[in-house]
């Protein structure tokens, strides 16, 4: 199956099902001697694994990730890395009744018109479960990106259904992120989107909700012109993660209702003779290209597809059936998609600072 590789020079290749023996991902194009190690890949595993609240899937998974290839006495070679962490909790009889219907919602329907086959035990590849793999592959990313150029990833949950922060994502902090289990930086914000996400579950519904990407310190020059612009290629990794449906970059469509005297960012210089900007409502990118400002975007994630709740859909058959859908899933997945957007995010401009050194001498 293709679209299975993320990257031009960084590049990831994840593989494994949700129910099968393991998910992993071939790393090609690390560069070599960036210190790593299994706990720390672990750290941001742990963010992302399930069972880690009472908000979350109760399926008990640890994710321990294992170093197979490409470091050596805790050292990257500069050869292909594989990781691999894998499935212990699995409980495939809980699909059985999917078997021959199709779940609203999910990728059923299409996996079977695309390859005349498919996956019912979680999914396959369409699981959430893959994503795994893309944490444990962004946190090299992170790591070489932060020692090398002091990058942060500050991504939190920003909205819930209704509820809704206004905290200044330019002030949050990785702590303020983990202070609570949906990773809400506003305590009492965070405090009334876990009382609705409980009662969501205990209706045995599930609700949808909006990450804040945030991106700091990073330098400016990073991105491609015209298809390879860096908005262009984050819109692309984070429209890739499960259960999204929705990008907003910068000041998104909010901009559509300012004047262009207002939406410009002007320029000015500093005490120290630096180029800078009053405002940042480009997003900290001009033409596709990083400008030194703080990068912030916004991504919408659904409801997840599978609820207890009674649906209306048909057999492989097309005769009309109800579904009651059982098995272990989150009924908001805000939490655990934190880590996901951050390792995308490390991703993508781990792969754009390759390339940019390769082009600039200088660099």
């Amino acid at each position: 199956m293709a679209g299975n590789t993320f990257g031009q020079l960084f590049r990831i290749t994840t593989f494994g099902e949700s129910h099968g023996g393991a998910v992993g991902v071939v790393v090609d194009g690390c560069p070599p001697n960036i210190a790593i190690t299994e706990e720390e890949i672990q750290k941001d595993m742990d963010r992302r694994k399930p069972g880690q609240s009472a908000i979350t899937t109760p399926r008990k998974e640890q994710d321990i990730i294992h170093i197979l290839s490409g470091v050596v006495d805790g050292k990257t070679t500069g050869t292909p890395i594989l990781l691999l962490a894998y499935n212990k909790d699995v409980k495939s009889e809980d699909y059985l009744h999917l078997q021959n219907l199709y779940r609203p919602g999910h990728a059923d329907y299409t996996y079977q018109v695309k390859y005349g086959i498919r996956d019912h035990k979680g999914s396959g590849r369409a699981s959430a479960r893959e994503t795994l793999a893309r944490v444990a592959a962004g946190a090299i990313a992170k790591k070489y990106l932060k020692n090398k150029l002091g990058i942060e990833f500050l991504s939190y949950v920003e909205q819930v259904g209704d509820i809704k922060t206004s905290i200044d994502f330019e002030t949050v902090t990785a702590k303020q992120i983990e202070s609570n289990i949906v990773r809400c930086p506003d305590e009492a914000t965070a405090g009334r989107m876990i009382k609705l996400i409980e009662e969501v579950r205990d209706d045995g519904d599930s609700i949808g909700g909006v990450i804040r990407g945030v991106i700091k310190h990073i330098p400016a020059g990073l991105g491609e012109p015209v298809f390879d612009k860096l908005p262009a290629d984050l819109a692309k990794a984070m429209i890739s993660i499960n259960a999204t449906k929705g990008f907003e970059f910068g000041s998104g469509f909010a901009g559509v209702a300012m004047r262009g005297s207002q939406h410009n960012d002007s320029f000015y210089t500093d005490s120290k003779g630096n180029i800078k900007m009053k405002t940042n409502h480009a997003g900290g990118t001009l033409g596709g290209i990083s400008n030194g400002q703080t990068i912030y975007f916004r991504v919408a994630f659904k409801p997840v597809s599978t609820i207890k709740k009674k649906q209306q859909t048909v057999t492989t058959e097309k005769n009309y059936t109800e579904l009651e859908a059982n098995g272990r899933h989150d009924p908001c997945v805000l939490p655990r998609a934190v880590p996901i957007v951050d390792a995308m995010s490390a991703l993508v401009i781990m792969d754009h600072y390759l390339r940019h050194k390769a082009q600039n001498e200088q660099s």
